[in-house]
């Protein structure tokens, strides 16, 4: 692939063979592979950064299930949360 940048440096892809040169806009510039990967990453980057911390957050906490499961095993819920619990997974033990 050919790359180009336009003044928002939005990136474009042409094939490198020539076929698609007609749709080459006026006043693209021709970048090199490194440049677009480096303008991607930074366009990524801006894009986490603009995340709220309770976005960034989210991805990287362990699932609800996994959080209760840990708990569970921990022996923090009440008596009557865990006999619920068990009863299920006594009800539906893993194989």
């Amino acid at each position: 692939m050919k790359f180009y940048k336009d003044s928002n440096n939005d990136i474009y892809a042409y094939e490198l063979d020539g076929s698609q040169d007609a749709y080459i806009k006026e006043g693209l510039v021709p970048i090199t592979d490194s440049e677009a990967d480096s303008i991607r990453e930074a366009k990524q980057q801006a894009e986490f950064d603009a995340l709220s911390y309770s976005q960034k957050r989210k991805g990287e906490y362990p699932t609800i299930g996994d959080q209760l499961d840990a708990l569970y095993h921990a022996g923090v819920f009440p008596e009557d949360m865990a006999a619920q619990i068990q009863a299920v997974k006594e009800r539906y033990p893993k194989t």
